[in-house]
């Protein structure tokens, strides 16, 4: 299977048809589609539906799809790491992290990086733990920012020195609004939006202790920005991290931490054994030398 053949099935899976595909390829509608055949008799599977209008993937087409764009992305990053100039630090970043007002720390070293080597190019990734390592594992990304401590000692990490706090996100003519902190108390009677990576990792669950399952969990969430339209909706209150919805006066949201209180530590990880780029190993460093003096 080549490289070469898989940008041309991503292609077509993108545009959805044979003629627009090959128009972005710059090759003949002849030798896409025989391509495209060879690959499907290698692989032994049906990848293409053919209607009259569109090509639709099939379910072998749609994983394939998946890992192809897995595979390309790293071939990419490796190629820029391997051409990179060793006299000009340039080059790829790769950062995934969660939804955290700590992300800001990372920003402060990406600035200063960027004012001594503007030719080093960021990427961010934005998803919870679960699809952060995942990236990670299959060397997608250099870095990730993970809240919490869960699988951290599979990876060399930094401690971030700082923390996020938990509380919940509502409407700001809510009942519960009047308090100042929320106890677990007030939160048993009432529809809640949680997020399924602090389910999962029992930050939530450890803090109500057994009577976690007399929570009215409604919907859960994998990033914030959605839940917080199901809380302007009225659809429930949403436990979440400080610092990350618009709660000022001009917005209809309040936040409450909770009491007692509870924070979230903040890592960023990498793979042990890491081969870093040039770039990568001057952003760890720049990133050191700050957390250093914090």
């Amino acid at each position: 299977m080549e490289f070469r053949v898989l940008r041309y099935f991503l292609a077509v899976a993108r545009e959805e048809s044979i003629t627009g595909a090959a128009n972005v390829l710059n090759v003949t509608q002849p030798t896409l589609s025989k391509q495209l055949m060879e690959l499907e008799e290698e692989l032994g599977k049906k990848l293409f539906i053919r209607g009259n209008r569109r090509i639709t993937l099939t379910e072998e087409g749609v994983l394939l799809s998946k890992r192809a764009q897995e595979i390309m992305d790293l071939v990419d990053k490796t190629e820029s790491e391997i051409s990179s100039n060793d006299e000009i630090i340039s080059g790829n970043i790769y950062i995934g992290g969660g939804e955290t007002n700590s992300m800001s720390l990372i920003a402060k070293v990406v600035k200063k990086l960027q004012e001594k080597h503007p030719h080093i190019q960021y990427h961010l990734y934005s998803g919870n733990a679960d699809d952060v390592t995942e990236r990670l594992d299959k060397g997608l990304l250099d870095f990730g920012v993970l809240i919490g401590t869960t699988n951290i000692q599979k990876y060399d990490y930094i401690h971030l020195p700082t923390t996020d706090t938990w509380g919940l996100l509502m409407k700001r003519d809510s009942p519960l609004a009047n308090l100042n902190r929320i106890r677990p108390e007030n939160l048993y009677n009432i529809p809640l939006i949680c997020s399924r990576q602090a389910i999962s990792g029992n930050e939530i669950s450890g803090w109500f202790g057994n009577n976690f399952e007399k929570l009215n969990i409604v919907a859960t969430y994998n990033l914030i920005y959605n839940a917080t339209l199901m809380v302007e909706e009225g659809i429930g209150y949403a436990l979440c991290l400080d610092k990350l919805v618009n709660t000022t006066s001009a917005s209809n949201l309040c936040f409450k931490p909770l009491d007692p209180q509870l924070e979230a530590h903040l890592n960023i990880v990498w793979k042990k054994y890491q081969v870093f780029s040039n770039a990568a190993k001057q952003f760890l460093n720049k990133l050191q030398e700050d957390i250093t003096s914090y």
